[in-house]
């Protein structure tokens, strides 16, 4: 009789620890469900019905992040392999040793005296003239772009806008200098090669000095890349990057453009959707803060034209560099066209010591779009030639 009841509460007993067992893992798995979730960046974005329990929810939240990570997996991708290929290119001699050899290969070209030929410069000019029409369509005017003209974007060629009143109003009215014939043209790069050349004196004797995105002219940079300045370009990454898209205070925007004085201010406008509505709030925030500088804009046509006519020449690039635009309009515009501060290569010519990518700062811009070193090759064609003149190293300190 003893053993019968001492059997039964055993197995009693037995079971009592099962059931807590079973509902402490149960417990355990829901707390563990419901706190997986809550560390879901999304999680606060999931709207949680009555009828939902813990564990839709949950699938709600990471059917939602797998999507986000679908739309931004490729960027991270991008930037891990740019990141990459930098460490790569750095810690690999053999980078540094085919530099070596083009820029031996282009100083050996270099090194012949330079020569002047008025002939081929004539000649030079007159093909861009034809082809292109510098003098008359590089900038966009009310003249060359009335109200009503159809706009098509230079980098994205299945859009276009139509001018309206709004837009024709921040048009010059007029070639602001494209009218006549200039002595001599300086145009001033931004590569690390000026920095220390004590190149000023010798930009700033120039009748007419153009210079590219906004790049610093003070505190100390005065003796090696000079402070005459005629045109500057602006590109419309860098409103973005540093100044907010001109979409808060402005006063930091005006103040970086008071080292240029009266120079010409010359934006990108149309080259892509996104750059008009910036470019016509810089124009507004010059108007409205009282400035000297007069905004200028590229025009599509012309650089299409200009496009059209350096692949002619045997140039291959996606985008021709603000540089190259600007030394297109300067062999146009001037008789004696002089370059400075263009060189692709961050070792020096003369001293294979590193330089920066810019005289004032070290940041590298997007690889593959701009072809440098092949359009720094046509450079040194027409430098050889005698069509303009290339200043690659150190300037005389007296600008003789």
């Amino acid at each position: 009789m003893q053993r019968p009841l001492l059997r039964a509460s055993s197995f009693l007993l037995l079971g009592i620890v099962l059931t807590t067992f079973i509902n402490y893992i149960l417990h355990n798995n829901k707390e563990q469900s419901f706190s997986s979730c809550q560390d879901d960046s999304d999680w606060d974005l999931i709207s949680i019905q009555p009828q939902d329990n813990i564990t839709d929810s949950c699938k709600k939240s990471r059917e939602k992040n797998n999507k986000l990570t679908e739309v931004c997996s490729p960027v991270w991708k991008n930037d891990i392999q740019i990141i990459n290929n930098k460490k790569h290119q750095k810690n690999n001699p053999q980078t540094c040793q085919d530099c070596r050899v083009k820029i031996e290969e282009m100083l050996t070209i270099y090194s012949k005296p330079w020569v002047k030929n008025k002939e081929k410069h004539e000649e030079m000019r007159t093909w861009l003239s034809r082809k292109c029409r510098g003098l008359e369509n590089a900038i966009i005017t009310q003249k060359n772009t009335p109200l009503g003209s159809i706009i098509v974007y230079d980098a994205e060629k299945r859009h276009n806008v139509k001018v309206n009143s709004q837009i024709f109003d921040t048009f010059v009215k007029k070639h602001p200098v494209f009218n006549k014939m200039l002595h001599s043209c300086a145009v001033v790069g931004n590569g690390g090669i000026l920095a220390n050349s004590r190149c000023g004196n010798e930009i700033d004797s120039a009748e007419f000095v153009i210079r590219c995105n906004l790049a610093p002219l003070l505190n100390g940079y005065e003796e090696h890349v000079g402070v005459k300045t005629d045109i500057v370009t602006a590109n419309p990454s860098i409103l973005s990057k540093r100044y907010g898209s001109l979409l808060g205070s402005r006063r930091k925007f005006m103040e970086k453009l008071c080292q240029y004085g009266s120079a010409m201010i010359l934006f990108p406008a149309f080259s892509y959707v996104k750059h008009t509505a910036l470019c016509m709030r810089a124009f507004h925030t010059i108007q409205d803060f009282g400035s000297p500088m007069q905004p200028i804009y590229f025009n599509p046509e012309y650089l299409k034209d200009l496009d059209t006519f350096w692949r002619s020449q045997g140039w291959q690039a996606v985008r021709l560099s603000s540089g190259m635009i600007l030394t297109s309009m300067a062999l146009e515009l001037c008789d004696t066209v002089d370059l400075y501060g263009f060189w692709p290569f961050n070792l020096h010519p003369q001293t294979f010591k590193e330089l920066t990518n810019h005289y004032f700062d070290d940041i590298r811009g997007k690889s593959g779009f701009h072809a440098m070193p092949e359009e720094f090759k046509l450079l040194l064609q027409l430098h050889s030639e005698g069509i303009l003149r290339l200043h690659v190293g150190d300037c005389d300190s007296k600008g003789e």
